[in-house]
């Protein structure tokens, strides 16, 4: 009899039975990407050139998540990082009438899955409590602290995830 190997659930299986799917963000989702990074983040969105530049870098990973209505209810942009092992979560955001869905997890996952790179890292608010929460049950730990990092004056927490690649064990 064989031992199938544990495989992690996934991440997107309740947001899809909930009418969610995840798709390629693309130019023509510029717009509707901007004014959700103002909702969500007010005192430091990503200006509209800042965001076109997300889609003309090369290697950025870019997702988004449509609502059952059509709607963009959230956004991912990834994209290698200078040191060859390390990619960066540049920007992730589910619209506040999405939250609580596992739609920022299934982001979370599905861009570390296409930048393919052991090393994962990510700068988030130290005020975010939940989004500090999922990242630390999605394997991320603090790795540097940047006070004064954002606009208004507020610490940035760096967080890591390491992935091990297929295969290797411990």
């Amino acid at each position: 009899m064989a031992v199938s190997e544990a495989r992690e659930p996934d991440p997107g299986a309740a947001p899809a039975a909930l009418g969610y799917r995840l798709a390629r963000a693309t130019l023509l989702d510029l717009r509707a990407i901007y004014r959700l990074e103002q909702v969500i983040f007010p005192y430091d969105a990503y200006t509209y050139l800042d965001l076109l530049l997300l889609f003309l870098w090369p290697g950025t990973r870019n997702l988004k998540i449509v609502a059952p209505d059509g709607s963009l209810a959230g956004f991912v942009s990834a994209g290698p990082g200078l040191a060859r092992r390390r990619g960066w979560i540049i920007t992730l955001g589910v619209a506040p009438e999405h939250q609580r869905r596992g739609l920022g997890r299934w982001l979370l996952a599905s861009a570390e899955q296409r930048l393919a790179r052991p090393e994962i890292r990510l700068t988030v608010r130290i005020s975010n409590a939940p989004a500090i929460a999922l990242y630390h049950q999605m394997g991320y730990s603090v790795v540097e602290r940047k006070p004064g990092y954002y606009r208004n004056g507020e610490t940035g927490l760096v967080m890591e995830r390491r992935i091990r690649p297929t295969g290797e064990t411990r």
